[in-house]
């Protein structure tokens, strides 16, 4: 493709230069008979207007090899510009500046080459006198010329120092803020976050305090939030960590920053420090992150504080938006078929003691490899299952209500053996094996019988996906003794 599209471009260029080339090599062959032609013309009793036509008619031949010689260069100098500064420099980080410098180069060598050519063919009309004789046009001139050549130096200035590029994030305190899309020997040109277009000339630029965020650095961002002073700040910063790593955007190469800003009046004030991939992005990443934030505090019931100067005799805590009622959660329980073996009462005990927890949509319930020790029940909502496939996450099943999954992480403690995904807004029941243990060691004989429901939901399971399948093939028996050596059930 890039051969191809430099052909395309290289074509027009050949074929001027060529056929200019070729004419300018023909002129010297016709020039005589076409002035034997003018003179015989005129006549020979007309010798003095015979004079003056073959005088006109060398002039207007000058003018045009002139014509012709300039366009010729002209070609030539944009060939050698497209091969130097677009094509060998346009992938390169001094893109810009190369477009200012051919832009000085071209116009000085125009100039000197038509100061060249012009004497070749008038030797005897001085033009350097035209141009710097008159005080009052080099004035003029000057002065017309100002503005224009503040932005080309100034231009040459800010791109020679680097000091951004197409693609970076500035700041230019009171005239805009937004993506880098041009640089010319005039100005530069910025998309605002508001989708609009900004040009700033260059001797504005370089007059101002100018706040880069480079395209190929991490820059970082920081967000605030603040939570109330009963909430245990070791357990809030590793909550916010956790929802902050696994937000898209924020680079995993540098560990985000949870910290103390401040005591305020209403609680605790925080501030999260990331380190961000695409800074053209950070409206939505800020925002993600605190979406995230909502959703891991109403599971994890972390209160945000709250401005109020209104005295109060009892505090009261937020509620949880997402609240289910016992029977509810029994009824959904008693539709699971691995509860089948339990009684109404253990299921009841069951449900007392599972925890209602809510996550955003994309967001990532149990991730693989990770040590299980409960399991999740779908009480609204879709997840689907995601693993990894030469490098790439693939989405191979999706579950609904009603379905459950990391069962053998709540009977026998085994990592998860693969990442499952919120869908969309999703509410989960959340099983931990505490909640069994007091169940089994009551009455042991269920333990075969959840060996064997879970066997056959193993094999079942491997038959429709294989990537599920793990190194260690566990039979029935294996996983009625894993069952009980993690739930410490003598024999």
């Amino acid at each position: 493709m890039a051969t191809s599209e430099l052909q395309k471009r290289l074509v027009p260029f050949v074929i001027v230069i060529s056929i200019i080339s070729f004419i300018l090599l023909c002129i010297p062959f016709i020039e005589p008979p076409l002035k034997e032609y003018v003179a015989s013309f005129m006549g020979a009793t007309e010798h003095q207007m015979g004079e003056t036509a073959i005088s006109l008619f060398e002039n207007i031949l000058r003018i045009v090899k002139i014509i012709l010689w300039m366009t010729l260069i002209i070609s030539i100098i944009r060939l050698i510009n497209y091969l130097i500064f677009g094509a060998a420099l346009r992938n390169s980080n001094t893109y810009e500046l190369s477009g200012l410098i051919r832009n000085v180069i071209s116009i000085i060598l125009y100039i000197v080459t038509f100061f060249i050519v012009f004497q070749g063919y008038y030797p005897t009309v001085p033009l350097a006198p035209i141009f710097t004789g008159s005080t009052i046009l080099g004035v003029v001139i000057g002065l017309a010329l100002q503005d224009t050549l503040g932005n080309l130096f100034a231009g040459i200035a800010l791109q020679a120092d680097e000091s951004f590029q197409v693609g970076d994030v500035i700041n230019v305190p009171n005239k805009g803020f937004g993506v880098v899309e041009d640089v010319s020997w005039r100005g530069v040109k910025i998309r605002t976050f508001q989708n609009k277009l900004l040009v700033i000339s260059n001797s504005v630029l370089g007059k101002e305090a100018i706040e880069v965020a480079p395209r190929d650095n991490l820059n970082a961002r920081i967000v605030f939030f603040n939570t109330l002073y009963a909430n245990s700040p070791t357990n809030t910063i590793h909550v916010v960590r956790e929802v902050v790593r696994n937000c898209e955007n924020v680079s995993p190469k540098i560990r985000p920053v949870v910290r103390v800003r401040n005591l305020g009046d209403n609680g605790i004030d925080w501030e999260i420090k990331y380190w961000i991939e695409d800074y053209s992005k950070y409206n939505d990443t800020d925002a993600l992150i605190r979406e995230r934030l909502w959703y891991a505090f109403q599971r994890e019931k972390i209160e945000f504080a709250y401005p109020t100067r209104t005295l109060h005799i009892e505090t009261k805590p937020q509620e949880n938006v997402f609240v289910e009622t016992d029977n509810a959660i029994i009824e959904r329980l008693n539709n699971v078929s691995i509860f089948s073996p339990l009684e109404d009462e253990e299921i009841e005990s069951i449900a007392a003691v599972s925890a209602v927890r809510v996550f955003a949509p994309n967001e990532k319930i149990v991730r693989k490899g990770q040590k299980g020790n409960s399991m999740f029940v779908i009480h609204r909502g879709s997840v689907f299952i995601q693993i990894r496939e030469n490098g790439k996450p693939k989405k191979i099943k999706t579950l609904h209500e009603g379905e459950f999954f990391g069962e053998m992480g709540l009977f026998t403690g085994e990592p998860r053996t693969a990442t499952v995904i919120a869908e969309e807004e999703t509410e989960v029941l959340e099983i931990n094996h505490l909640c069994l243990k007091s169940i089994l060691e009551e009455n042991p004989a269920l333990v075969e019988s959840f060996s064997q429901i879970i066997e056959e939901r193993r094999i079942g399971l491997t038959e429709q996906i294989t990537e599920l399948k793990t190194d260690t093939k566990i039979d029935s028996t294996g996983v009625f003794n894993s069952i009980r050596k993690f739930f410490g059930l003598k024999n």
